[in-house]
């Protein structure tokens, strides 16, 4: 099989499998947002840090599950030390107070992951091979990775067991709470120091299974950290207190941004994949600027 038709199905779901990624990067940004409020600028460097961690530790010759765990742990430690000695001072502050704090965490984490294991590139395998589905294409014509397949199924599991956690724990309806309103929460005896440190723990495991899946696909190197920015499109579409915005965000943003390169690149002279989602981004702040999830605003004046 093949044929127009079969191509476009291809670009289309090979386009939202990527945005899947995209999502995963979004969610860190989300988790922290929804709670604190805190547009956290050094997602994308938490990022870079989980994935040259790990593939480090591999390298020296660390059991892959062993070294897994291990970056989970410096991940959580991670989150929680960012949380107590970065931004717990600066409760109460403006908030572009709190932005600078995090791009000023981001070059810490930057210079501290290059400083304790060097800055050369690295190839990540993870066992998954980034190549088409041989029965899928026999089938349908369709030439989908299986990597891409892979992640998606990992975004899937991770996206349920995140909104399990907050809709059915004790500590996911604290979290909520927190996120509608911090001073009814700290009333209700809410240990609002506590929850933002659960969030940012978490925030740095969903940073972790972004590092291992991007670093797989691109490698592991410093323009890791620029993954970040791709995820600003999918958070302007989805709105910057939902999980699942993140997800049909991220969903959107992959589907447009393959098709445009392809049936729109080659009459403006190609690499637009790299700037359509921004310009998708603009004009939608333009129509809905609190993103298809997000809560209206209404200021009085």
């Amino acid at each position: 099989m093949g044929g127009p038709v079969s191509f476009f199905f291809e670009v289309l779901f090979s386009g939202l499998l990527a945005g899947v990624m995209y999502s995963l990067v979004a969610l860190g940004f989300v988790l922290i947002y929804k709670a604190s409020g805190v547009f956290n600028f050094a997602q994308g460097a938490m990022v870079f840090f989980a994935a040259l961690t790990f593939v480090s530790l591999v390298e020296r010759g660390v059991n892959f599950w062993l070294a897994m765990a291990i970056t989970l742990a410096v991940m959580i430690v991670l989150g929680v030390l960012t949380e107590r000695v970065v931004l717990r001072p600066l409760i109460n502050q403006p908030q572009i107070t709190l932005f600078m704090a995090t791009i000023g965490l981001a070059f810490f984490l930057e210079g501290l992951s290059q400083g304790i294991w060097g800055s050369q590139p690295h190839g990540l395998d993870i066992g998954i091979r980034d190549e088409p589905m041989e029965w899928l294409a026999e089938r349908t014509g369709m030439f989908l990775s299986q990597f891409d397949l892979f992640a998606a199924a990992i975004a899937a599991v991770l996206v349920t067991v995140l909104a399990l956690f907050f809709q059915r724990t004790r500590i996911g309806r604290a979290l909520r709470a927190v996120a509608d309103d911090h001073q009814a929460a700290l009333a209700v005896g809410i240990p609002l120091k506590q929850i933002w440190a659960i969030v940012w723990a978490v925030a740095g495991f969903v940073a972790l299974v972004a590092g291992l899946l991007w670093g797989a696909r691109t490698g592991v190197q410093f323009a890791l950290t620029f993954v970040a920015l791709k995820a600003l499109p999918v958070l302007i579409l989805g709105g910057f207190e939902s999980i699942a915005g993140a997800i049909v965000g991220g969903l959107i943003i992959g589907a447009s941004e393959k098709l445009a390169e392809v049936y729109l690149g080659p009459y403006v002279g190609g690499g637009i994949e790299s700037w359509f989602p921004y310009v998708l981004a603009l004009a939608f702040l333009l129509i809905r600027p609190e993103g298809l999830f997000g809560e209206k605003h209404i200021d009085r004046v």
